[in-house]
């Protein structure tokens, strides 16, 4: 057996206002659910992106609590790529710009041997400092 897809993934933030303002307004995702001081959730196509205070979630729940999720949590910048075409790169890119949030990299990937180019990727940082990219499927020959 294994997984068919990855149905959510989880980045750690500093500043969940910021983070909540980040990628509401400038990425365009919608919010779907948000405990202050705790936790952000958004939909980002089949798959939902959470954004936890990582303190927050280090302790256990509560002895009965309603949902005995178990403590997770890390500290430090992750990575998180979102599929895009060609062109959408150049509007993220753009866009990102007009937001003034800086392009760290733009480059294309290398072709592996006997197959196409390997695809474009734009990498950024949201508020938190996560390594955040754009980049084509096929950089994963998807």
């Amino acid at each position: 057996m294994q997984p068919s897809t990855i149905l959510e993934s989880a980045l750690y933030v500093t500043d969940l206002d910021a983070a909540d303002t980040f990628y509401s307004e400038v990425l365009g995702l919608e919010r779907i659910a948000k405990v202050a001081g705790r936790h952000v959730f958004f939909r980002c196509g089949q798959g939902v992106l959470l954004l936890f205070v990582a303190g927050a979630t280090s302790e256990p729940p509560p002895s009965g609590a309603k949902l005995p999720v178990p403590p997770h949590g890390t500290l430090g910048q992750g990575h998180l790529c979102f599929a895009a075409t060609a062109d959408d790169i150049g509007r993220w890119k753009a866009r990102l710009t007009q937001k003034g949030v800086a392009i760290e990299a733009d480059f294309e990937w290398p072709p592996k041997p006997g197959q196409e180019p390997g695809g474009r990727s734009i990498y950024f940082r949201d508020p938190s400092g996560n390594s955040l990219e754009f980049a084509e499927p096929k950089i994963w020959n998807l």
